[in-house]
């Protein structure tokens, strides 16, 4: 079983570390002293509190889509070039950036600090892990 010492489990689910110990003081996560007598968190509860607390799409069906990934944020710079513009969005630990026209840009009033989503479909998702 994974365990993540309590700063690493707050950087994975972008929370701080007082949020994380709470958490486990109040029970919604499972927590232990490891051998060093560090508090840890186990993976498997980590997991759980995050999709707890993931948005959840509109559920009112006037918005629908079969992309699942969904990640919102703050839009954190703005580049325009001719009929070409790159959105910076911060997602919690999570950069993503999107290309798109500047016609579409406008559309979506997007500016530096406006609240996004990150609406993302792609037929190939590379996962990795730090083990080799």
């Amino acid at each position: 079983m994974t365990d993540f010492r309590i700063s690493e489990a707050a950087r994975l689910i972008g929370v701080s570390d007082d949020t994380v110990r709470r958490w486990a003081a109040d029970g919604l996560l499972d927590a232990r002293d490891d051998e060093s007598g560090r508090k840890v968190v186990t993976g498997a509860s980590l997991a759980r509190r995050a999709v707890e607390l993931a948005p959840h799409p509109d559920e009112s069906g006037t918005v629908r889509g079969s992309a699942r990934n969904r990640f919102t944020g703050i839009v954190t710079a703005v580049e325009r070039s001719g009929v070409v513009a790159k959105v910076d969005l911060q997602c919690g630990p999570n950069r993503v950036v999107s290309l798109m026209t500047s016609e579409a840009l406008d559309d979506l009033g997007i500016d530096v600090g406006s609240r996004a989503t990150a609406v993302v479909k792609a037929t190939t998702v590379i996962i990795e892990t730090g083990r080799r």
